[in-house]
């Protein structure tokens, strides 16, 4: 019987022998036992430069790439697999007689199965400091080209990218008396085309941010992390992925102590949370509930900061995120652990801070290690029908000597500082936005109201303080008219900060001036749909 690696063995597609293998690959874990698993399978093994160095250091016997193309691996690597014998061995159709006779004629073998990762751009891309021609010399060409081949011929061979697939396909050929199976080479096919997609991207992405904010193909890809209980409703299903090369993700080093598996409407809030108190450098706490905050204090401590923090909104606390930018001790824990909460997440715990948490089984309780910041050149993206929508993120910080103060009486330090927060805190807050807040903790939020003079009524009537005296008041958008600020004046605000910039701003600032307090022009909005 003729050898299925001679072009005189017509194959229909099915069950493939693998009699030989191309080995070469940037990531060499466990590239020595899956070569030894194939040559104890008597499987011929071809392969190039240091992995051929490796597999001979471990004592397997290797066939030089030059040998098999009869040309040699020359310009430093760049090229040594880009031949055509190669490819004529992987793209032939072995059950068509004209590629069989072509095959013949120019002493073509047969490649039944490459094993390829490729060199390493996106680790390499993201070095700090790295200069161009390192980034353009770890753009593979001989090795995207091998992967699509093999995954355009699966029919006929196989094509290995992941070292995880080692051992399921030395089990396979095993048992199979050195066969694949078709389905398990088209699964291996498409896990190829999405290697190589995910790699172009990554050099697309590279060069596009090189010269242009919003280039013409938008290019991103994103990789499974895990699969959801359910989506925003049990009905819907529901995955988690992160973006290929993102600095640090909603989860990144983010370690789970307790509780159940996390679900899509935890990471929704989740990710507000955390950007909320990361925003603050002393001690700081955000609860919220469905995207939108219900309490954000800072403190001299995380156990004050959540004091505070809970005070604004007890009701609507109720089952909510709390995120804190300090570790939490027994002392917060055990304040922590009268409510019911969805999540908690903390960048640290006390041993008998943990033991008195999880003493509810469902709580889920977070250790936020990252120190990273995400990319601060990152677009803010999102997905409508059929399309995207892409903006630069609003990470802008607004300071204090770019405002400008419009009433004849100027706020205090204190309104200065309680101003400050609230207008801080309302960027995250959905539009249309009231934030009132005193002593660095907010006393009332009124979040995704149709009109701004609801969101100002709400806010006042959310409120659990006795009164809001002294206290400050931050609209994410310009008052159109002066009945919202005259509300807040009404229960007893004493300062405004807003973005300013309607065609009635004087009308505005005139009942500022006649109530006799303290506004404050931003001259930039914060709108959060």
């Amino acid at each position: 019987m003729a050898s299925e690696t001679s072009p005189e063995a017509p194959t229909a597609p099915g069950a493939v022998r693998i009699q030989r293998a191309l080995l070469s690959v940037s990531d060499k874990r466990g590239i020595v036992d899956f070569a030894r698993g194939l040559a104890e399978l008597g499987v011929e093994i071809v392969s190039t430069g240091g992995t051929a160095t490796t597999l001979v250091d471990a004592g397997l016997d290797v066939r030089a790439i030059d040998d098999f193309t009869g040309f040699p691996e020359i310009m430093d690597g760049r090229v040594k697999t880009l031949h055509p014998k190669l490819y004529a061995g992987l793209l032939a159709v072995r059950d068509n007689p004209q590629h069989l006779q072509q095959a013949d004629d120019n002493d073509i073998e047969f490649v039944d199965l490459v094993c390829v990762n490729l060199y390493p751009f996106e680790r390499t891309a993201a070095k700090r400091g790295v200069g161009e021609a390192e980034v353009i010399e770890n753009i593979d060409i001989g090795g995207p080209t091998m992967i699509r081949a093999a995954a355009k011929n699966h029919a006929y061979a196989a094509v290995v990218t992941s070292p995880e697939s080692y051992d399921a396909i030395i089990e396979e050929l095993r048992d199979a008396g050195g066969t694949l199976s078709m389905p398990t080479r088209e699964s291996l096919a498409a896990e190829a085309f999405a290697y190589t997609a995910r790699y172009d991207t990554a050099i697309a992405r590279w060069f596009a941010e090189k010269s242009e904010d919003f280039p013409p193909l938008f290019i991103r890809a994103y990789e499974k992390v895990l699969d959801l209980p359910y989506g925003e409703n049990p009905h819907q299903r529901a995955a988690y992925y992160t973006q290929v090369g993102a600095r640090a993700t909603v989860l990144s080093q983010v370690k789970q102590h307790h509780g159940k598996q996390i679900s899509y409407n935890n990471i929704l809030d989740l990710d507000s949370a955390r950007a909320m108190v990361r925003d603050f450098e002393v001690p700081a706490c955000a609860i919220v509930k469905h995207n939108n905050p219900c309490g954000v204090a800072l403190g001299t401590g995380a156990q004050e900061a959540y004091a505070k923090a809970f005070a604004c909104d007890p009701v609507s606390a109720y089952g909510g995120i709390i995120a804190l930018n300090r570790p939490v001790d027994k002392a917060t824990a055990e304040l922590l652990h009268q409510q019911f909460i969805e999540i908690l997440i903390a960048p640290g715990y006390d041993d008998e801070a943990l033991a008195v948490l999880t003493q509810k089984q469902n709580i889920r309780i977070l250790e936020d290690q990252e120190r990273r910041l995400p990319a601060l050149g990152e677009p803010d993206v999102r997905q409508v029908t059929g399309g995207l929508l892409i903006q630069d993120r609003d990470s802008t910080r607004d300071e204090r000597e770019d405002m400008e103060v419009v009433t004849a009486r100027r706020p205090t330090e204190q309104e200065w500082a309680d101003l400050l927060f609230s207008w801080r805190v309302s960027r995250v807050v959905k539009s249309n936005a009231i934030v009132v807040a005193r002593d660095l903790a907010t006393l009332g939020i009124g979040a995704g109201q149709m009109s701004r003079v609801d969101s100002v009524r709400l806010s006042v009537e959310k409120s659990q303080a006795e009164t809001l005296a002294n206290a400050a008041l931050a609209s994410d958008a310009y008052f159109p008219f002066a009945d919202g600020p005259q509300l807040a004046i009404d229960a007893g605000v004493t300062a405004v900060i807003q973005p300013g910039g309607s065609i009635r701003d004087g009308v505005v600032v005139e009942a500022a001036d006649a109530a006799g307090i303290a506004m404050v022009f931003t001259k930039r909005r914060h709108f959060r749909h």
